[in-house]
């Protein structure tokens, strides 16, 4: 994953949930897992540029025994490595109690880093 300047507004931690991307207008579903993730998105690895400003649909799965977190977010930015495409999607949507569950997770995540 690329390790330039964090710009975000919100830390992230490396935490690998299980997601399900879908690109609006598309047939095409992504299965993978998060690289990292904050309260305003987070970073997947893809094998395929879906291409910036995509809108798209996030199902995460935090694996808290919780359910589903269900998103639209928006790619934001897309950069290639040697086989993938890091792929960083911002929450456009994003229900106040998944927040909390995402931020519960986050403050953990650094407490023991």
């Amino acid at each position: 994953m690329w390790n330039g300047i964090d710009r975000r507004r919100f830390p992230r931690a490396d935490y690998p949930c299980l997601i399900r991307l879908k690109k609006k207008n598309s047939p095409e579903v992504f299965s993978t897992h998060t690289e990292n993730i904050g309260i305003g998105g987070i970073c997947v690895s893809l094998e395929k540029d879906i291409g910036r400003f995509s809108e798209v649909t996030v199902e995460l799965d935090l694996l808290d025994g919780k359910g589903l977190i269900v998103s639209d977010g928006i790619t934001v930015w897309i950069i290639k490595s040697s086989i993938k495409y890091d792929t960083g999607i911002e929450f456009k949507d994003l229900k106040d109690e998944d927040r909390a569950r995402i931020n519960i997770i986050i403050e953990r995540c650094l407490k023991t880093s």
